[in-house]
């Protein structure tokens, strides 16, 4: 999928800042964390999500995925990088459930994960390695 992006910082602010103010939208009454995630596409659009809770605790919806729907919605079909806003002493990265969905639409991409105080960047490849894909599909 070629190289990792690199984010200037403005780019970073950007996404963080993003993901920051939709996390105050969290519908989360079950267990009172919310997150705010943002993603961007390849033309720099940004698309937020926040977690989305449901009393099926399995309909829940997470706020990587939220994102992720906005951005398909709006037709992106590859993304550079994400944000995960949350407040927690460590790091709160997307469950292995979004970070499939990530890579789905940029497995080089950047996650950025930010707890107000501190914030930490990965590759989603380091995140989620040898992750599955259409490659393993078509059975090359």
């Amino acid at each position: 999928m070629g190289g990792e992006m690199t984010l200037s910082p403005q780019q970073e602010e950007q996404l963080v800042r993003a993901a920051r103010e939709v996390r105050r939208n969290a519908y989360a009454p079950y267990s009172h964390f919310q997150v705010g995630a943002a993603v961007m596409g390849e033309d720099g659009r940004i698309y937020t999500g926040c977690n989305v809770e449901n009393a099926v605790y399995g309909a829940t919806l997470c706020a990587e995925r939220v994102a992720v729907g906005q951005a398909v919605a709006a037709g992106q079909r590859r993304l550079v990088a994400a944000a995960v806003v949350a407040d927690s002493r460590t790091p709160t990265t997307p469950c292995g459930t979004c970070r499939q969905v990530l890579s789905e639409f940029g497995g080089d991409m950047v996650v950025i994960v930010d707890n107000g105080q501190r914030r930490w960047r990965f590759t989603l490849g380091q995140l989620l390695p040898e992750a599955f894909s259409k490659e393993q599909l078509s059975g090359k």
